[in-house]
């Protein structure tokens, strides 16, 4: 069964994947909205930018988190002279590295639903007097939502998969920083396999119940399409 500091990683684990992947998603819109419609010739640069951490080993990533937001690093050391405190080993500091992280899985599904999206239905609102937040919430919204869902998602599940950026800049501080990824490697390390075995098991189910609700609502949304 799972023990208190298990509930307790999954809970940790449960409420960084939804604060990261809420900030993702205010970030990214328009970030992938811009993606979408810019034909500025250098966006392959941004466009390769946004993509590194899916080829980056999580844990170059998280040491060069780790050393920029060390109070004797750059980044740290300009937060600190405006009164924040120390982002290493913190719970703000898993916020940031997930963010960081899981930023290609939100911003990629999101730029697709715009590039979808065709420009005439859009102009023939405009001609009707519909404001731009009338086009965007009658409009943009309902046909991005495919996007929307799979963006929301695969950046929670992606988040709650991660071990090598969160090891890095969050430590192993049981009840601040232990997600579910490390409590596994925790009970591997001590033996404890029926543990990990729950643990495991536990964070498998809700990935593929979480990939199920997205490829359902998507073939929900394809039909209703149709």
């Amino acid at each position: 069964m799972l023990s208190q500091a298990d509930l307790n990683a999954l809970w940790l684990t449960f409420k960084l994947a939804t604060v990261s992947t809420l900030i993702l998603l205010v970030l990214c819109l328009p970030v992938a909205y811009w993606l979408a419609k810019s034909r500025w010739r250098f966006k392959f640069v941004v466009e390769a930018f946004v993509a590194m951490p899916l080829v980056l080993p999580p844990t170059v990533l998280g040491f060069y988190l780790l050393v920029l937001l060390s109070p004797n690093g750059i980044v740290g050391g300009m937060l600190a002279t405006v009164g924040v405190d120390n982002l290493v080993f913190s719970f703000s500091g898993l916020v940031l590295g997930s963010c960081i992280y899981s930023l290609p899985f939100v911003i990629q599904p999101l730029q697709n639903g715009f590039s979808s999206i065709q420009s005439r239905p859009l102009e023939v609102a405009a001609t009707l007097g519909a404001s731009p937040f009338q086009r965007f919430y009658s409009i943009t919204l309902p046909l991005l939502k495919p996007g929307l869902i799979s963006a929301s998602v695969l950046g929670f599940a992606h988040t709650m998969g991660e071990f090598g950026v969160v090891l890095m800049i969050g430590g192993n501080i049981p009840n601040e920083t232990q997600v579910v990824s490390i409590a596994i490697y925790d009970h591997v390390e001590s033996l404890q396999y029926a543990q990990a075995h729950w643990l495991a098991g536990t964070l498998l189910v809700i990935s593929f119940v979480l990939l199920l609700a997205v490829y359902a609502a998507n073939k929900r949304f394809r039909l209703g399409v149709q």
